[in-house]
């Protein structure tokens, strides 16, 4: 890791945790040349798994699309940022530990649905109007009743 103060290659790890049970790792580290210390946040990039899209296409996992995703449906409703990346971590390792590399997408959409009911019913709806395709106001309406419930 190079220091960010001195660009020096050599530092140490003081300390590390995992995030949350989720795919980063924050460490502390200090510079052996400056002795200055540092964080880093360490996530694994390169994930090999595939979506299996509605018409049988295969495309590789996009954490940035579901982020994107999530995103459009929390606009203005006061999820933080940090509210979003732990609910695609939870995502992720739910994949992860899935046997096989190969996910439906209709899954990866059920997942998000399920973690947004708990964080926010807007955003809820709105995602659910792009993913379970409403085509008209009775769709939410009845949606809007199984929340009401």
């Amino acid at each position: 890791m190079i220091c960010p103060y001195c660009n020096n290659l050599e530092t140490i790890v003081l300390d590390s945790r995992g995030l949350d049970e989720s795919v980063s790792i924050k460490r502390r580290r200090e510079c052996k040349k400056c002795n200055k210390r540092f964080t880093t946040l360490e996530k694994v990039m390169n994930i090999d798994l595939k979506v299996v899209k509605k018409d049988g296409r295969l495309e590789a996992f996009d954490r940035d699309k579901v982020i994107r995703g999530v995103r459009k449906a929390c606009w203005k409703r006061g999820v933080n940022g940090e509210q979003i990346e732990r609910l695609v971590d939870d995502i992720e390792m739910r994949l992860l530990n899935r046997e096989g590399i190969k996910v439906p997408s209709g899954d990866v959409g059920k997942l998000i649905l399920t973690r947004l009911k708990k964080i926010d019913d807007v955003a809820y709806l709105r995602f659910a109007s792009v993913y379970l395709e409403f085509e008209d106001a009775h769709d939410f309406y009845k949606l809007v009743k199984e929340l009401v419930k």
